[in-house]
C-alpha cells in the first residue's frame, strides 16, 4: 500500500470532515486538529480553505473526466446507464459540494459543473437520437418532449442525493430506475428487448411499485 504524502493526506481527510460537517462549518483549526497535524503544516500546503476546496475540485473532475471518457464511443442507453452510475458514485464520494448550494456556486466549482452540466443534457440527447436511429426508441411524439426527458434524465442523477434527504429517505435504490420508467414507453419493441437483454427481465419488470387507481386510498370524505 502506497503511504499518502501530507498533502494527499490533508485533502483525502478534508473531503471525509467536508461531508460529515459541512464545508462552511470546519475552520482549518478543527480541520488540521482532526487530521493530527499543526494549522501551520495544514497552511504550508493550502493557505486557505479555497485553496483547498480548488485542490478537492480538481480531484473530482480529473476522476470523473477519466470514468466518463470510458464510455463516450458510442452515445448508447448503456452510455447513460454509465453516466447516471458515475453521478451517484461521485455524490457519495464528494456529498458536500453536491449538497452545499454555497459550495455549488463558488466560482471555483460553478463553471465546471455547468459545462459538465451541459455536456451532460447534450450526451443525454445524442444517446436519444442514437436510439431512434437504430431503431429503439419511436419518434418524438410532440416538439419538445425528448428535449425534457434528456433535461429530466440529468436532473434525476443530479439532484439525488440532496431529494433524498429533504424527503427523509435515504434508500440504497438510486434514482436511474425513474430515468428508465419514462424512457420506456417510448422505445419500440427491438428496444425494449435490448432493453431486458442489458438490464435483465428481473429488472424490467421491478421499475417500482404498481401505481394505485383506487380512489379510495387517495382521497379522505
Amino acid at each position: 500500500m502506497v503511504k499518502q504524502n501530507t498533502k494527499d493526506k490533508i485533502i483525502t481527510e478534508a473531503i471525509t470532515y467536508f461531508n460529515q460537517y459541512g464545508f462552511g462549518a470546519v475552520s482549518l483549526h478543527e480541520l488540521a486538529q482532526n487530521i493530527g497535524i499543526s494549522r501551520g503544516n495544514l497552511t504550508y500546503h493550502f493557505k486557505d480553505k479555497n485553496t483547498l476546496l480548488k485542490s478537492i475540485a480538481q480531484q473530482m473532475w480529473q476522476k470523473m473526466e477519466t470514468e466518463r471518457n470510458k464510455s463516450r464511443q458510442l452515445p448508447s442507453f448503456e452510455n447513460l446507464h454509465n453516466e447516471v452510475q458515475l453521478y451517484y458514485r461521485f455524490q457519495k464520494e464528494y456529498a458536500f459540494i453536491f449538497l452545499d448550494g454555497q459550495v455549488l456556486n463558488h466560482p471555483t466549482i460553478k463553471q465546471q459543473f455547468r459545462e459538465m452540466t451541459e455536456q451532460s443534457i447534450a450526451d443525454n440527447r445524442a444517446s436519444i437520437a442514437f436510439a431512434i436511429k437504430m431503431g429503439n426508441m419511436h419518434p418524438e411524439p410532440l416538439a419538445g418532449m425528448y428535449n425534457h426527458i434528456a433535461f429530466t434524465s440529468w436532473m434525476l442523477a443530479f439532484y439525488w442525493l440532496p431529494q433524498q434527504i429533504i424527503r427523509g429517505e435515504k434508500t440504497e435504490e438510486d434514482g436511474e430506475k425513474m430515468i428508465w420508467s419514462i424512457l420506456l414507453p417510448h422505445f419500440t419493441k427491438k428496444g425494449v428487448e435490448s432493453f431486458k437483454a442489458f438490464f435483465g427481465e428481473d429488472y424490467y419488470h421491478n421499475l417500482g411499485k404498481p401505481f394505485e387507481t383506487d380512489l379510495s386510498k387517495h382521497i379522505a370524505f
